[in-house]
């Protein structure tokens, strides 16, 4: 079964270009490294809940869209490779150098993820 980085980001209004751009950017660097889908996602439904949400989770302000966003890959081994890979590739390590990142790092919600269940419609 693959193996799944997830990640939940809020990303400020005014900035969703520069995360859709961000996004396009490394999403090819990933697939050429390994990885064998990207999704990005925008919220459009996320209530709030009783206990905890979204939002919450990343503290969300009142001017921010959560993005909902994972990497899938075949096995933990590839991610883990790709990940190593990552740090020493010279495209990746170039996105640094666009200046300020259209998001609040330090609020990022990310991790691995094994499968239990994949089922898909015939």
């Amino acid at each position: 079964m693959s193996y799944i980085d997830g990640f939940l980001v809020p990303v400020p209004a005014g900035k969703e270009d520069a995360y859709r751009k961000l996004a396009a950017a490394t999403a090819p660097i990933f697939l050429d490294l390994g990885a064998v889908q990207v999704v990005e996602n925008w919220e459009d439904d996320v209530p709030d809940g009783k206990s905890t949400d979204f939002r919450r989770a990343v503290k969300a302000k009142n001017d921010e869209k959560i993005v909902l966003s994972w990497i899938v890959y075949p096995d933990r081994a590839t991610r883990d490779a790709v990940n190593a890979k990552l740090m020493t590739d010279p495209r990746f390590l170039a996105l640094g150098e666009m200046g300020e990142m259209p998001f609040d790092g330090k609020r990022m919600i990310f991790g691995g993820f094994s499968n239990m269940l994949d089922v898909k419609a015939q």
